[in-house]
């Protein structure tokens, strides 16, 4: 994509993305139209069951760790813990997944991550697990993570092609929501009716089904993308790429910032569950059932688009931003609580636009550098922001804590938006219309040029 006035819009396929199977182009209102393929299908299935454990995993593991310790800030913490092999090691994970087959590599991580679901099961039904012991297992799902999340993200557009794509990323999303649908519900009935053992062993059991899915896939029908050869200056190539490109290094800038400070959601609605609203841990799955609720709207909404524009991503940040201020200052728990559903919807569309757009601007050769980049940075922040906002959420009250993470999710996708307006040869325009004011980005004029001296 030029930096021209078509920076705030994602390019047409890539045309180094070349498929073995025919490409039948995708039409943007058919919202499913990628689970017409075999291979996605799988894939899709698998996701829905391993989703549905991870999801109910995270909530038993946020609660394991506040009962342990009573503590926001050891939430934090492990939080942190298991974004923090991404933050160090992301890059190098995104060199690899450029030079490795897909399916094989996700063979291993996705195996990786049910082992350890399944000792901290053991651990926990035993009677003996400690506040270290999830730590260490949030610790080791991270690394998994730092190969794992560059080649799902790179891994879909060899299976459904690049006419595809922005409604594979966007379904992927709806999948992984809608597990939080089910998830925090199983997680809530797990917890208070026999412990939060069984939603590890759940979790580790889950797996199987993405691992099927991988190994019935048809080789054949994957559409062949080019792996890097193995060679010197692989990363510093990957950054010149990213840095060199305004749709590329602004919206990753972005999501750092959100994602280090405004996603924040265990620390949040664990609080907000514990210390404001006094509940216990089925109102904290349901605040995650409702944010699922818009994240999978969202995302839906997401598949019937065909493009992804970054003007949608400013929108959707400054949006999301201003429900976490409003939520913050919420009074009541029903007002709180329905905020949730707008919540999931903007933070999602930051996620699917932001997903998208990179995916579609980047050379596929350098798309794991640059979805491994993207998973550092919007992840990998985690470690810096979430023992940050545990520490105010603990010192000056879980209200303070999330109206900072709304207010600098605003100030970055309000700096941000107009630096990729600029770049796109627009500018801010603030007049009355019709008795209104009205802002918008028009072009910006350009000076004519002095005539010639007679």
């Amino acid at each position: 994509m030029s930096p021209g006035t078509g920076a705030v819009s994602a390019p047409a396929p890539d045309r180094h993305d070349t498929a073995t199977a025919p490409e039948t182009p995708a039409p943007g209102t058919s919202m499913f139209s990628s689970l017409r393929i075999r291979n996605y299908r799988l894939f899709f299935l698998g996701q829905v069951v391993s989703n549905t454990g991870t999801w109910t995993q995270r909530i038993a593991q946020d609660w394991l760790v506040l009962s342990l310790t009573g503590s926001s800030t050891a939430v934090g913490i492990t939080t942190a813990l298991q974004f923090l092999p991404m933050l160090l090691f992301g890059l190098y994970g995104g060199v690899l997944v450029d030079r490795l087959r897909k399916r094989p590599t996700l063979l291993v991580t996705q195996s990786a991550m049910a082992l350890t679901a399944i000792a901290l099961a053991v651990l926990t039904l035993s009677g003996h697990v400690q506040v270290w012991h999830v730590y260490l297992a949030a610790f080791a799902v991270g690394l998994a993570t730092v190969v794992d999340n560059p080649a799902r993200q790179s891994f879909v557009s060899e299976l459904v092609g690049p006419g595809r794509l922005q409604n594979a990323v966007s379904l992927n999303s709806a999948n992984f929501q809608s597990a939080r649908l089910v998830g925090p519900a199983v997680a809530g009935l797990l917890i208070t009716g026999v412990g939060t053992g069984w939603a590890f062993l759940l979790n580790g059991l889950s797996f199987v089904a993405p691992l099927a899915g991988l190994l019935l896939m048809r080789a054949r029908e994957l559409h062949a993308v080019e792996r890097a050869p193995r060679g010197k200056g692989q990363l510093r190539e990957g950054l010149r790429h990213v840095a060199g490109r305004p749709e590329l290094i602004w919206p990753i800038v972005l999501v750092g910032f959100i994602g280090t400070f405004a996603f924040n959601f265990p620390v949040y609605l664990s609080a907000f569950a514990d210390d404001v609203f006094h509940a216990g841990a089925g109102t904290y799955s349901l605040f995650n059932t409702l944010a699922a609720v818009g994240s999978v709207s969202g995302a839906l909404l997401a598949a019937r688009r065909g493009t992804a524009r970054l003007r949608l991503l400013i929108l959707g940040a400054l949006a999301f931003g201003t429900v976490e201020i409003l939520a913050a200052v919420s009074p009541a728990l029903w007002m709180f609580s329905l905020l949730m559903i707008p919540l999931g919807l903007f933070a999602m569309t930051v996620n699917v636009t932001t997903n998208t757009s990179l995916q579609m601007a980047t050379d596929p050769a350098m798309r794991g550098r640059v979805m491994a980049l993207y998973m550092m940075v919007f992840l990998g922040g985690s470690p810096v922001g979430s023992p940050v906002v545990g520490w105010i959420t603990d010192t000056y009250g879980a209200r303070a804590g999330l109206a900072a993470g709304g207010a600098v999710a605003v100030l970055a996708a309000a700096v941000i938006g107009l630096i990729l307006a600029r770049a796109g040869g627009l500018r801010l325009s603030v007049a009355w219309h019709r008795g209104h004011p009205r802002v918008r980005l028009v072009p910006r004029e350009r000076r004519k040029a002095p005539a010639p001296a007679a």
